[in-house]
């Protein structure tokens, strides 16, 4: 992942940036796309069943669905759907029955 440092611009063609296997999920990869001010982007595929664990958001996300469906607090989210958390809210139940991808903004 890039970092940029203050009054950097980086544009980046995602197709260059390789998938890698999430540490937080089974089933879910990652492509990094940089950081920058504490913030952090990334490109986000889940498998088809893939499910994240419960876990409480300690800073905002921010997720914007691309491709797939996602399931997020019992709405199912498809492409052009956004979903933002705020910092302690609480993800229970989050995964992807078809598989999706999402880009996720959220604090590095």
């Amino acid at each position: 992942m890039s970092i940029l440092e203050r009054g950097d611009l980086k544009c980046v063609n995602t197709d260059n940036v390789p998938w890698r296997p999430s540490t937080f999920a089974a089933g879910v990869v990652v492509k990094d796309i940089a950081t920058t001010d504490g913030w952090e982007m990334q490109v986000v595929r889940l498998e088809p069943g893939a499910r994240f664990p419960v876990h409480t958001h300690e800073r905002p996300e921010f997720v914007f669905v691309l491709e797939g469906e996602l399931v997020q607090a019992g709405r199912r989210m498809g492409p052009g759907w956004a979903s933002i958390a705020s910092a302690g809210s609480v993800d229970e139940d989050v995964h992807s029955e078809t598989g999706c991808v999402f880009v996720l903004v959220d604090r590095a």
